[in-house]
């Protein structure tokens, strides 16, 4: 590692805002500057009030800024330009500040097809996903741009209905009763912190069924429905792989630096030990 300079005035901030702040991107970002000793710093935060908190990214010239649920939509009308990833999907993950110009990014679409690829997804199989937020527009239109089809099941019976029109897919309100061979959970159930932490997103039946069980939660990694998946035998793509690779899109993003495969892992393998 190199020697990141001592905090001073011209340190550049960047940070996150999520509704449940965890430790994890504090602790990746921090962890990637210490390797290339950048004189940057980056801090979790939540707030009750998106638009004064984007405007305040803009006024004191914080350089980056991830969002999270359930602001991913939201912040649209607040930036100056979506970039192409954030414009083909209408939803934002990351915000780079340049001279007070704000620009959108989606890295989690881009984290998305990486792992589709790596983990060698066949995409002559349906996918039943669970979710209609920006996450789950994000992941739902990368595995269509991959050339799956499938059904999004939402509580949200509108937001669900429109999602699926636009991908071309079926949509219906619960998942109760279907089954896929690849399954995706893009909602909080299972989450840290939450109401439904414990909670499975798919029955154990499904589960059983599905060949892939993919779970967007990275608070914690083992949610119930990866450990579900374990014990099945099951290929699992976790949120800690999601998490990673578009915080590393992010990263470079804000520094202009791109770190390598193994200081990702390495970054992530610390940042999961919070």
């Amino acid at each position: 590692m190199v020697a990141r300079p001592a905090l001073n005035k011209s340190t550049r901030l960047c940070i996150s805002l999520a509704a449940r702040p965890s430790n994890h991107g504090t602790r990746f970002h921090n962890r990637l500057y210490d390797e290339f000793g950048l004189d940057f710093i980056y801090k979790a935060m939540t707030t009750d009030d998106i638009v004064a908190a984007i405007g305040g990214v803009r006024a004191l010239g914080i350089r980056g800024c991830s969002v999270s649920m359930p602001w991913k939509e939201a912040v649209i009308p607040l930036v100056d330009e979506l970039t192409p990833s954030a414009a083909a999907i209408q939803s934002v993950n990351t915000i780079v500040n340049d001279d007070g110009v704000l620009s959108a990014y989606n890295t989690d679409y881009l984290a998305i097809e990486q792992l589709i690829t790596t983990h060698g997804l066949d995409r002559a199989q349906p996918v039943l996903l669970r979710g209609s937020g920006g996450m789950a527009r994000a992941v739902a239109a990368a595995f269509r741009d991959a050339g799956f089809r499938g059904t999004i099941a939402a509580r949200n019976r509108v937001a669900g209905t429109a999602l699926a029109g636009e991908l071309g897919w079926d949509s219906t309100e619960s998942p109760d009763g279907l089954s896929a061979p690849i399954i995706v959970n893009v909602t909080p159930i299972g989450m840290s912190g939450g109401a439904d932490a414990s909670q499975q997103a798919f029955s154990d039946a499904q589960v059983g069924e599905a060949s892939v069980v993919f779970d967007v939660v990275a608070l914690p990694v083992e949610t119930p429905l990866i450990r579900a998946a374990r014990a099945a035998g099951k290929h699992v793509v976790t949120g800690g792989e999601v998490i990673a690779l578009q915080a590393a899109g992010q990263f470079a993003l804000y520094t202009g630096v791109t770190p390598s495969r193994e200081q990702v892992a390495a970054a992530e393998d610390y940042a999961s030990r919070a």
